[in-house]
C-alpha cells in the first residue's frame, strides 16, 4: 500500500513542473503528500471496515472517502469530486479521471483472486467515477497490483494487460519527449504500468514514471502501487516517506499493513 503513496510524495512536486529525467533526488524537504495518498487510505479504511464479505463496500467507501478526505480540503481534489467530497448527497458523476485509478491498490492487496480484486475496484470506483473508461482504469490498476503480489512474472503481467484492457504499444523513451498532462484513466494508466514494466527495482519504476511527465504524483502513484506488490519497498525509502503523513494517515497505514502486511524487498 505504501507504494501507492510513496509515489504520490515523490511526484507531489513535479505535478506542475515536470522532470523529464531519471536523475533527481527522490524525496526532499519540498515533497508533500496529495488527495492521491489520502484516498487510497480511504479505499484501505473501506476495505477493512467492510471485511469480511464486502458486502458494504460501496456505501462504506462513500463514508471513508468523507471521513478521511474532509479534513484536507487543498491537497488537490479536481472540482467533480471536491464537490462530491463536500456533498450530503454524494453521487455518481461520471468521470474517467485518473483518480479512479490512483486509489485503489488496497484492493489488490485484500482480494483473494483476481476477480475479486476486480470486483472490489468496481465496488469502490462507481460511487464516483461510473464512466466505463474509469471503471476500466481502476480496474486494470487493483488487478496488476494482485498479479504482482501473487507471484506473476513482469511478462505475465503485461500480457494480462495488453490482452485485456490496454495495448501498450510504446516505451517509455518513445513519449518521453511529448507525453503532455492528461488526467484520463486511459492516457494514465497505460503510461504507468508501462513505468513498471521497464523498471528494475522500486525506486527504478518511480523514476520511470516521473521522468515522463505528465500528472506526475498520480502517475507515480499508480506505479509504485504495483511496483510495491511485485518489489517489496526498501525500507530506508519507507521511513523516509512516512515522516510526510500525519497521525491519522499514519494510522490507517499502519491499521491495513496490521492485516494485510507488505512484501519486503529483497
Amino acid at each position: 500500500m505504501i507504494g501507492a503513496i510513496i509515489g504520490d510524495i515523490v511526484g507531489s512536486r513535479f505535478e506542475w513542473h515536470n522532470h523529464r529525467s531519471k536523475d533527481f533526488d527522490l524525496m526532499p524537504s519540498t515533497c508533500f503528500f496529495t488527495d492521491d495518498s489520502i484516498m487510497s487510505l480511504a479505499v484501505c479504511d473501506a476495505l477493512m471496515k467492510s471485511r469480511p464479505d464486502w458486502k458494504n463496500l460501496s456505501n462504506q467507501a462513500v463514508s471513508s472517502m468523507q471521513k478521511i478526505g474532509r479534513p484536507y480540503p487543498d491537497s488537490g481534489y479536481g472540482g467533480s469530486f471536491y464537490h462530491w467530497m463536500y456533498s450530503d448527497d454524494p453521487k455518481p458523476y461520471g468521470s474517467y479521471g485518473n483518480g479512479a485509478a490512483m486509489r485503489v491498490s488496497g484492493c489488490g492487496y485484500v482480494a483473494n483472486s483476481l476477480e475479486e480484486a476486480k470486483d472490489l475496484a468496481k465496488a469502490v470506483t462507481e460511487v464516483t467515477h461510473n464512466h466505463p473508461e474509469g471503471i476500466k482504469g481502476a480496474q486494470a490498476t487493483a488487478a496488476a497490483v494482485y498479479l504482482a503480489r501473487t507471484g506473476k512474472s513482469l511478462d505475465e503481467i503485461r500480457d494480462y494487460i495488453t490482452q485485456n484492457y490496454y495495448p501498450i504499444d510504446f516505451t517509455l523513451d518513445s513519449i518521453r519527449d511529448t507525453y503532455r498532462f492528461n488526467e484520463t484513466c486511459q492516457n494514465t494508466v497505460p503510461q504507468a504500468l508501462e513505468a513498471f514494466f521497464e523498471s528494475t527495482d522500486f525506486e527504478d519504476a518511480i523514476r520511470n514514471a516521473i521522468s515522463i511527465g505528465d500528472d506526475s504524483d498520480t502517475l507515480a502513484a499508480i506505479t509504485g502501487s504495483v511496483a510495491e506488490a511485485y518489489y517489496g519497498v526498501p525500507a530506508s525509502i519507507r521511513e523516509q516517506a512516512l515522516t510526510f503523513l500525519d497521525k491519522p494517515l499514519r494510522k490507517v497505514l499502519t491499521d491495513f499493513e496490521n492485516l494485510y502486511p507488505p512484501k519486503q524487498a529483497d
